[in-house]
């Protein structure tokens, strides 16, 4: 285990809610370097899968499920959040893939009510020791389709998941009366905040209506105890290198400097 990121207090709101907020995990400096390099990246929008939501809305991502020598790894193999990952999911953790959500002005879609686990599943994971931290590279508001989760969700346990559009989607008679009874959270964020959430928590997004863009960085990460039982698309268990944060900056300054 690394040195402690988050306070006990944190984690234990993780564990009780589901989710939890970190503003401010990533300076000023760290963000905009992500921003301008992922803003200039071709290949994210040229990589990118579409998925139609249930209103036909076009909803776009770019998912890698290797790291290399750019920035987007320098973030997932950085110490800050490694060792908040391996707080949360109480051991050793493994990269399991991280994916940009891009949410155009006007044309983004929507996501679906969904757990990740509902799906990570049916790749061979027996036990839903698993989590993402979604990180803002936009500022993240309801005009723009930012997530919404339901408090407390994952304490339900994974529930069915099927066809909602071209997503795989919810239950919906269950989400539903979740909703009775949880309260749906709006997760407004500046960019540099980060979002760290269960893999069963219930969450969704409406779609970009407006003239701002909502662009987040996703990473996803498995526990090693969890190593699936088969192979699938996503990579079985191997061991992180963990990069000290400062190789964000360096990587980002190069990066810019020859990309911008």
């Amino acid at each position: 285990m690394s040195a402690q990121v988050l306070s006990g207090e944190q984690v234990s709101a993780f564990e009780q809610d589901g989710y939890l907020f970190v503003k401010d995990l990533y300076n000023a400096e760290e963000i905009e370097l992500l921003h301008k390099i992922s803003k200039a990246d071709s290949h994210l929008v040229s990589d990118s899968i579409n998925r139609l939501d249930s209103k036909a809305g076009n909803t776009k991502l770019t998912l890698r499920n290797d790291l290399s020598d750019d920035i987007y790894s320098a973030f997932a193999r950085g110490a800050r959040m490694v060792g908040a990952m391996e707080q949360i999911l109480g051991g050793e953790v493994y990269h399991y893939h991280h994916k940009m959500t891009i949410k155009e002005p006007f044309v983004g879609g929507a996501w679906e009510w969904h757990q990740d686990y509902g799906y990570w599943y049916n790749n061979g994971c027996l036990f839903p020791y698993m989590a993402s931290c979604m990180i803002a590279v936009d500022k993240a508001t309801k005009e723009n389709g930012c997530l919404q989760v339901l408090r407390g969700s994952h304490h339900m346990g994974r529930i069915e998941h099927g066809l909602s559009g071209e997503q795989t989607g919810a239950d919906m008679e269950r989400v539903e009366k979740a909703m009775e009874r949880l309260e749906l959270v709006y997760c407004e964020m500046e960019p540099g905040t980060a979002l760290f959430f269960h893999s069963n928590l219930l969450h969704r997004s409406n779609q970009n209506r407006s003239p701002d863009p909502r662009w987040a960085l996703i990473l996803c990460y498995n526990a090693a105890r969890n190593d699936p039982y088969k192979k699938h698309g996503h990579p079985n268990y191997s061991f992180l290198e963990r990069w000290p944060d400062l190789k964000i900056k360096e990587i980002g300054l190069r990066d810019t400097a020859i990309k911008i």
